[in-house]
């Protein structure tokens, strides 16, 4: 705007009058503000890579991995689902739904999925996001006596089983529907989680679904 008023008066105002002015008189631009460069705070704790890879288990509740991901309904409205996923049968053992990407998202996952736990005290393992490197994360794994692992930084690979079954909801139910409401998107997660645990059979799994291979361990 400087620039333009500035050439056409053939003057040399000051930007700062300029923008003083059109506050003045409710004048606003209608590009894109530059956005502010977002500083990550520095991670309160980190684990090494204790999982490395290693995507099989001999037994339920052996091995964990989660992770957050993002879906869009309405007008561009988001929501967060967090899950965790076991590794021995790949069942989602906890899963919530949220509005916001937070602590709190990921702590009632994983409180939801230790209630589940009968003696068990299974390796959880994730990436480097902000509720994964908190003090109130490691106080709960640390109470549940579990042990804790985290992906590389730029490894997506390093969660490959989460990562796959974020593809897989997305392709299968996601992807194929439009959702214009917060309860349309969460009553399809909801059945498509169930399917997935009861009714998806896997050839992995000697064609099993998730809870028919997980019950014949028990």
């Amino acid at each position: 705007m400087t620039l333009n008023v500035n050439r056409k008066f053939n003057k040399n105002f000051n930007h700062k009058r300029i923008y003083r002015l059109m506050k003045i008189f409710r004048i606003q631009s209608v590009i894109r503000r530059k956005k502010k460069p977002y500083k990550r705070s520095p991670p309160q704790h980190v684990a090494e890579n204790v999982l490395n890879r290693e995507f099989t288990a001999e037994k339920p509740n052996e091995k964990w991995v989660t992770d957050v991901t993002e879906f869009k309904y309405g007008s561009s409205k988001k929501v967060y689902l967090s899950a965790i996923l076991d590794l021995y049968d790949g069942s989602i053992v906890s899963y919530v739904l949220g509005h916001s990407n937070n602590n709190n998202l990921v702590f009632k996952t994983l409180d939801q999925a230790i209630e589940l736990l009968n003696g068990d005290h299974p390796l959880i393992h994730s990436d480097r996001g902000f509720p994964y490197t908190s003090h109130g994360f490691k106080r709960r794994i640390d109470k549940a006596e579990m042990a804790q692992s985290m992906s590389r930084v730029g490894r997506c690979i390093d969660n490959g089983p989460m990562e796959s079954f974020w593809g897989t909801l997305k392709c299968e139910k996601y992807y194929l529907n439009k959702y214009e409401t917060f309860e349309e998107l969460s009553k399809a997660i909801d059945d498509y989680i169930r399917f997935y645990n009861h009714n998806r059979y896997q050839e992995r799994l000697n064609g099993l679904s998730p809870m028919e291979y997980r019950a014949k361990a028990a």
